[in-house]
């Protein structure tokens, strides 16, 4: 369930920010309830993620605003904290543990190019993993193309777990499935702390996850939706699986057309995808391709990170 934070509270935060948002909203434990040992959440950090057109003229006018809310970042000025924020990492900027209205805060900032390109191509799943479990939708502009975006990722995270699913399951495996794509990409391998923490996620979230994905359920063609029982049927035919495969984000495709062309034949990636659909273990090829999605983009946050502290050090 939601936690009793109304949306005044988290107006009266963003009004300490600069307007100038397409996007803004809060996840985590300081928005949904979470099972778990943490799950008292009054006095948890609140997370916010805020969207912007322009880094550079928003960090201009936030450093104004909250100046201290920066490191010693501020000192470099605009210019420099957007070109960290576009470069390293995975688009955002955050900062931490910032006291605001009597809530301790963290928001991270990121381009809305940057984050569209991230919901229709999956490059690193970062904001797009995060907006694929409920989250706190606080301010939106009327952009279409970001508005289009979100819902792609949510159709994209709908047919990924379809894919790695059996041809029948629950709505709870699939929320599972869905909450753990942008963790390792295979929910079976998640261990220990995060496996516990997805599983946190979606237990007592399950209404949540029902009112972000439900429409997108029915209107599938694809599949049969029981919604009385919390059952869903999926169409498991080769001819099913291919249409699936060719609407994933361009990302997954490229790697699961790595993983599985052999040596030399260089094949499209639609021929590959339509021999990947007839494949009996077809589940098990986007499964790992979603993991090396993840290992690859985590490797050239490090890399990228990397290369930033040798430039300033």
């Amino acid at each position: 369930m939601a936690l009793q934070s109304s949306g005044v509270t988290f107006r009266k935060i963003l009004s300490h920010f600069p307007e100038e948002l397409s996007l803004a909203f809060a996840y985590g434990s300081g928005v949904y309830r979470q099972a778990g040992p943490n799950s008292d959440q009054k006095n948890a950090m609140m997370d916010f993620v805020f969207t912007v057109d322009d880094p550079v003229a928003w960090h201009t006018k936030n450093l104004k605003k909250n100046r201290s809310h920066y490191s010693l970042l501020k000192f470099l000025g605009p210019k420099i904290i957007t070109s960290i924020q576009n470069n390293y990492g995975a688009g955002v900027y955050y900062n931490s543990l910032i006291t605001c209205d009597s809530r301790l805060i963290k928001y991270g900032v990121i381009s809305t190019s940057i984050l569209i390109e991230d919901l229709l191509n999956w490059n690193n799943l970062y904001i797009a993993g995060r907006l694929q479990k409920p989250v706190k939708i606080v301010a939106m502009n009327e952009n279409v193309i970001l508005r289009s975006a979100l819902d792609k990722n949510l159709r994209s995270a709908v047919t990924a777990a379809f894919l790695m699913l059996p041809e029948s399951f629950s709505e709870e495996d699939l929320f599972i499935e869905i909450a753990g794509l942008s963790y390792s990409g295979d929910f079976r391998m998640v261990v220990g702390e995060d496996k516990t923490k997805v599983l946190n996620i979606v237990k007592p979230n399950i209404a949540h996850f029902r009112e972000l994905y439900g429409s997108i359920l029915q209107e599938n063609p694809q599949v049969v939706y029981k919604t009385q029982q919390g059952r869903l049927e999926i169409d498991k035919s080769p001819e099913g699986q291919f249409t699936q495969l060719m609407t994933l984000p361009k990302t997954l495709q490229q790697q699961i057309n790595h993983i599985m062309d052999p040596p030399g034949k260089n094949r499209d990636v639609d021929e590959t995808l339509f021999q990947v659909a007839h494949d009996p273990d077809c589940g098990d090829a986007v499964r790992l391709g979603m993991k090396k999605s993840m290992i690859y983009s985590s490797l050239k946050l490090h890399k990228m990170w990397k290369g930033w502290l040798r430039k300033t050090s």
